[in-house]
């Protein structure tokens, strides 16, 4: 077993010892299901999204989630008073910019997050991540139909202007600091069947980030469990429907041992 996933799941047996607390600043689309998919991998999840409470909340929490996938004004401006909390306090930030570069507003709303924040992780589709770091990609609502012709260069570009973590997800997702890289190898092709799959992943990264300060390790750790749960739900699966009920099955199932068993993670050079 390598030592990545030996780490990968020691940081599981973690999440499910001390049961972090994910704070989601989240979409409307998917709440119900990034909180079942929080408790299934072992953490606690809360929704909450009123400024005159945020600040409060993320001081409990062990990852801050903050997903524009719903935008308005008013989570906007919570989004970046819990932040800030989450940064004085040293809470890892983990971003979703759902529909970045479908619209002025989506893409401009992420750009100030990310200038303004210190965020810990960013996880995005391919176009989103295009998108963001300038390199290009297309996207259209909230999927992905053309990523950056070179992904990683996107993902490396926008990992080194603002200082973070970009995990860009895919049939191969790729995980960059800027300077180390990581694959995940690990997903199927179903997760594309259903809304909010991405999302979920999201909340999965931010889970690992809070109990490994590693953020790399940690998005690749969250991305590897989602995506061999989806493996295993697809051979029990018979349609959409029922592989959504197998997969936050196997999300909760999945023990520690398993998923470093299964974690297809590699070491990318150069």
């Amino acid at each position: 077993m390598s030592p990545i996933n030996q780490r990968i799941g020691e940081a599981l047996s973690r999440i499910r010892t001390t049961r972090p607390l994910i704070h989601h600043i989240t979409n409307l689309v998917v709440m119900n299901d990034t909180a079942n998919v929080t408790l299934h991998v072992g953490g606690l999840p809360v929704m909450a999204h009123d400024v005159e409470e945020v600040a409060e909340m993320v001081t409990h929490a062990g990852a801050l989630v903050l997903n524009v996938g719903t935008l308005s004004p008013d989570w906007v401006e919570s989004m970046l008073v819990a932040g800030r909390q989450a940064n004085e306090l040293g809470i890892p930030i983990v971003l979703d910019p759902v529909g970045a570069g479908a619209t002025q507003l989506r893409t401009t709303t992420n750009l100030k997050l990310l200038r303004s924040l210190n965020i810990g992780v960013v996880r995005g589709n391919g176009g989103e991540i295009g998108a963001l770091s300038g390199i290009g990609g297309e996207v259209k609502g909230v999927e992905s139909i053309a990523a950056p012709e070179n992904p990683l260069t996107a993902a490396r570009t926008l990992a080194q202007t603002y200082r973070t973590v970009v995990a860009l997800t895919g049939a191969r997702d790729i995980i960059t600091d800027g300077e180390r890289v990581f694959a995940v190898n690990n997903g199927h092709i179903w997760l594309t069947t259903l809304t909010g799959t991405g999302c979920m992943a999201t909340t999965m990264v931010a889970a690992f980030a809070a109990v490994e300060r590693d953020y790399l390790l940690a998005a690749a750790g969250g991305l590897a469990m989602f995506g061999l749960a989806a493996e295993l739900a697809a051979e029990k699966a018979h349609g959409p429907a029922s592989f959504k009920v197998a997969l936050f099955d196997q999300i909760y199932n999945l023990t520690p041992e398993q998923v470093a068993a299964g974690a297809r993670v590699v070491e990318l050079e150069g």
